[in-house]
């Protein structure tokens, strides 16, 4: 079988598209970790804040019959979770390892038992028709690049555009030299006129809004459902993706391609006539994760304040 014609393969191309299509929602959910880990704050409540947005997104759109309202929907009630996770790790200086936790939790329970108030506890789920690729004709069938970029709905386009703005945003504007500074030296910044708290708060509020983003294309696009805790760790590997991608956009945009090949990889493999348990095969992304965490964890250069609360010099009390 030549090159091309193994390219071209039905089942390859099959496994490309899934890739992307995989990769989305944990890019989307590492692009909001970026923007909070380079402000400063580590922001491990990406899982919650992803589940929330799935729900949101899931509930409005039932109510209302369109999609798009459902994805801003998603996106404000990511913000809002957001503004929550700065207040407490923000202005109230809690741990922020401790709070992120606490709000995965919180947002397992509450959007449980919201799902169960408004549909019932009954086995026949409500459904919705969820985003459709988009037809790019022969396009989509050219080898490599046709399943990749070609095969994809408009969540999954709009999250490609969403790496390249935040690329701009964060290198080449001033909005995001704000964030950088009050990530390395907060106190610096401070005394150069950077309103440190307020960068903070919008940066927590950015990344809700794109893990909730991620989370609403688990319900609004790749499924057409809300299951509970759907997410299933897909924010902590967001977390492992943000340092395999070295906190760069682009890297993210990479790393979350890796991940999304792992995914699909262990999708396909239950399909195949080899003797490895099943659960082995779902273990394969979240191994991934394990592995990128030990090999890469101390290599990479994390902001100087990143988890540190932050004071201002007329709060600081004398010892």
């Amino acid at each position: 079988m030549s090159i091309l014609s193994a390219l071209n393969d039905p089942v390859f191309a099959g496994f490309l598209a899934a890739s992307m299509r995989l990769a989305i929602p944990i890019m989307l959910a590492a692009l909001g970790g970026l923007f909070a880990e380079r402000s400063g704050v580590l922001n491990i409540g990406l899982e919650g804040m992803m589940l929330v947005g799935a729900f949101v997104g899931f509930v409005v759109t039932f109510a209302t019959g369109h999609l798009v309202i459902g994805v801003i929907a998603a996106i404000l009630s990511g913000a809002v979770t957001g503004l929550l996770l700065g207040l407490y790790t923000i202005t109230l200086a809690a741990n922020q390892v401790v709070v992120g936790i606490s709000l995965n939790l919180l947002s397992v329970g509450v959007t449980s038992y919201l799902y169960r108030s408004f549909f019932g506890a009954a086995t026949d789920r409500p459904r919705i028709e969820p985003f459709a690729a988009v037809d790019f004709g022969s396009l989509g069938d050219l080898p490599l690049i046709g399943p990749l970029l070609f095969r994809q709905d408009m969540l999954a386009y709009l999250g490609l555009v969403l790496i390249v703005i935040t690329w701009f945003v964060v290198k080449k504007t001033r909005f995001g030299l704000n964030i950088r500074s009050v990530g390395e030296h907060p106190e610096a910044a401070e005394t150069l006129g950077v309103d440190v708290i307020q960068t903070r708060y919008v940066a927590i509020a950015l990344s809700g809004a794109l893990a909730s983003l991620g989370g609403a294309f688990l319900s609004l696009s790749a499924t057409g459902v809300f299951l509970d805790n759907m997410t299933a760790g897909r924010g902590y590997i967001a977390l492992a993706i943000l340092i395999l991608g070295r906190r760069h956009a682009i890297g993210v945009l990479f790393a979350a391609l890796l991940f999304g090949s792992a995914d699909a990889l262990q999708l396909r493999a239950q399909l195949l006539p080899i003797n490895v348990p099943l659960q082995f095969l779902l273990m394969l992304p979240y191994v991934l994760t394990i592995v990128v965490l030990a090999g890469f964890a101390g290599r990479q250069g994390t902001p100087a304040a990143l988890g540190l609360p932050f004071r201002r010099s007329g709060s600081k009390k004398d010892d």
